[in-house]
């Protein structure tokens, strides 16, 4: 799907809406941490406006549009997608317990996915362009599990698919089409982890800490313990074709002056055994920005490069100082309505997978629990390692039964788990699997 071509500016766009009196309206689901900021930013912008929360418990809702200092008023309960778009047309947001709601409302443009849950992103999607929806996915869970499926389901419905700007992956696509657009190989991209790295930690030794810090102690630990960052940057891989260098990728202390002096090839004083890799760094001072490090070989291009204080070359680091996380989501929501332009979205084949290593000994009869929690951790690989070992997505994880015993620090693969097949995730990503199998076949 080729993006419009125009010089029109997306607050433009959104204003001449606001004065038609159509606002492009979108249907939110989840109303945790990042959909309530997204209904908060929402309130600010004309021409975008909240049509529906919906959300598994209904008071979230209601509290985010009190959180977002909108009227008590304004927020109105819907049991059906009709009493929905009733009180849309009454200039209200509907509050709704179903994704369903959400999805069915004819007077929704745009759904933002925001569960983080992997089989509940997998059933929003499908069902919201079954209704000629576009898709913002922030479930990067679900994105790395399935998404190219989701792409080409997307563009079999004439709707965009994209991952929510703001986030890392997509604030370091912008720097990866910048350099690319001006020619220069990339050899690393990625960026700064903004939490402890313990591959091992568990929620119980969180509690305190995701009080403070009004999180969720699954969610805190799924940052503690890399798999978001696992996840990340397979999003990253796999929309661009950068590819993890090793399992887990390398994950230096590099600062910010060193990066391109450290993920380099090993032939240059760095790490890397290829060019063209994701990556992050835990050194302090790169997080919550991203990178990219490129090569230019010209000399003119380097002598130009040193008079701009950017160093000698042959590799720079071009950095990105900021994400602004769940407040840059409306924007991929309004141009995907308005421009039907996609701020990320995966490559039809997948180049990275995010499998999963056991945290603690399994035996045969568990029942895997959640990413974040205490049974696994993700680990990002390369789909030729991943394929040799048979690894589980992570994805798959959640409700998969153990059939041979597995210690910690070995992966879950299809031998020694079962996927649960009653999940849309499970059953998705099968599809996918199917449909790249078939395409590479023919």
């Amino acid at each position: 799907m080729s993006p419009k071509i125009t010089t029109e500016s997306l607050a433009s766009a959104l204003a001449a809406r606001a004065d038609e009196g159509r606002p492009v309206r979108i249907g939110l689901v989840g109303a945790g941490e990042m959909g309530t900021d997204i209904v908060t930013q929402v309130s600010l912008m004309r021409g975008l406006e909240i049509g529906v929360i919906a959300d598994v418990r209904e008071k979230n809702g209601f509290e985010a549009v009190k959180i977002a200092g909108l009227p008590a008023d304004r927020a109105v309960a819907a049991d059906t997608a009709k009493a929905a778009d009733k009180t849309i047309a009454a200039d209200k947001i509907a509050i709704a317990e179903s994704f369903q709601i959400a999805c069915m409302a004819e007077q929704v443009d745009v759904i933002i996915e925001a569960t983080g849950n992997p089989n509940v992103g997998a059933e929003v999607a499908l069902l919201a362009m079954e209704h000629g929806k576009h898709v913002v996915m922030m479930n990067v869970e679900t994105d790395v599990t399935a998404g190219a499926y989701l792409r080409h389901m997307a563009d079999k419905a004439g709707v965009v698919y994209t991952l929510g700007a703001g986030d890392e992956p997509t604030a370091a696509m912008e720097l990866v089409n910048f350099v690319r657009s001006l020619g220069y190989p990339i050899v690393a991209a990625g960026k700064g982890k903004n939490n402890p790295f313990r591959r091992e930690a568990v929620p119980s030794e969180y509690e305190e800490e995701a009080r403070r810090r009004n999180m969720n102690p699954r969610m805190l630990v799924e940052f503690v313990d890399g798999s978001k960052t696992m996840i990340e940057m397979t999003a990253l891989a796999n929309a661009t074709g950068l590819v993890p260098d090793i399992a887990g990728m390398h994950g230096p202390a590099a600062p910010l002056s060193e990066l391109h002096k450290v993920l380099c090839p090993v032939a240059d004083g760095g790490m890397l055994s290829r060019k063209g890799v994701v990556d992050f760094t835990v050194a302090k001072g790169v997080a919550p920005g991203v990178f990219v490090v490129a090569e230019m070989a010209h000399p003119r291009l380097r002598e130009r490069m040193h008079d701009l204080q950017m160093g000698p070359g042959p590799y720079y680091t071009f950095f990105r100082p900021y994400h602004l996380t769940s407040l840059e989501v409306p924007l991929s929501a309004a141009a995907a309505v308005l421009w039907r332009q996609a701020h990320m979205r995966p490559l039809p084949v997948p180049v990275a997978e995010v499998g999963a290593v056991a945290k603690k000994d399994l035996k045969p009869g568990d029942v895997l629990d959640a990413i974040g929690e205490y049974c696994y951790r993700g680990m990002a690989l390369a789909v030729p390692e991943a394929q040799r070992l048979a690894a589980l997505p992570l994805g798959l994880a959640q409700r998969a039964v153990v059939t041979q015993p597995i210690k910690a620090g070995e992966y879950l693969t299809y031998r020694n788990c079962k996927a649960d097949p009653k999940l849309a995730i499970v059953r998705l990503r099968e599809q996918q699997d199917a449909h790249i199998a078939k395409n590479a076949a023919a």
